[in-house]
């Protein structure tokens, strides 16, 4: 399979055409190999306009999405991300393309072990992994200047606006666990400035300022 001819065919058809315009952006979607993350039975969808199964119930999001997400970052180069979700790597693949640092929490260890010998494998030194709630961020590594939620959250929990440094950006899915839209807050001192975007489905962000794990 021509993997760098389908990732290029992803980009023009699926990204440009929708409206993704941030050429930093399209240039890292071009350059991270997501057949690299998706399971050996779906490398031949590995580029295909839809999200993918990776095991223990969750997904790797549909190129679409991962490219929209960063996008509304507005990722500049000097940033510290936490990425709360860490799932296949894949997003934390793209952002490290395009941030200083990336810190990354996954509750389930084994896709956070996988997706973090990926990311080596990779040569991605600007991303660490770490288990744990990620509902609850991370303070001890606290501000960060952009917070990404790569899972459905009823609200954004309290602790990772906390953790957000002043100027900085969190971009989520919120809504209910069958439906949610992206959610754009930029921090201005102790207040937030929310815009609202693309409507989504993702899988339910779960911890102790999410959905309780059923």
């Amino acid at each position: 399979m021509d993997f760098g001819t389908q990732r290029r065919m992803m980009v023009e058809r699926q990204l440009v055409q929708r409206g993704i315009s941030d050429e930093r952006v399209l240039k890292a979607m071009l350059k991270v190999p997501r057949h690299l993350f998706v399971r050996e039975e779906d490398l031949y969808r590995a580029y295909d306009d839809m999200a993918l199964p990776i095991g223990e119930g969750q997904t790797i999001s549909q190129p679409y999405m991962v490219a929209k997400m960063t996008e509304l970052l507005e990722l500049k180069g000097d940033e510290r991300v936490l990425e709360v979700g860490t799932g296949s790597g894949y997003q934390a693949a793209v952002l490290a393309e395009l941030a200083r640092e990336v810190y990354t929490i996954e509750r389930i260890p084994s896709l956070a072990e996988r997706a973090e010998e990926i990311l080596r494998e990779l040569g991605y030194e600007n991303v660490k992994v770490f288990v744990g709630d990620g509902t609850k961020g991370l303070p001890e590594y606290a501000p960060f200047e952009r917070i990404i939620i790569t899972a459905g959250a009823p609200e954004i929990p309290r602790p990772l606006k906390e953790q957000l440094s002043d100027g900085g950006i969190i971009v989520a899915p919120v809504g209910s666990k069958y439906s949610q839209q992206l959610v754009k807050l930029v921090k201005r001192d102790e207040d937030f400035i929310e815009s609202y975007h693309t409507l989504c489905l993702f899988v339910p962000l779960v911890g102790e300022y999410g959905w309780k794990d059923e």
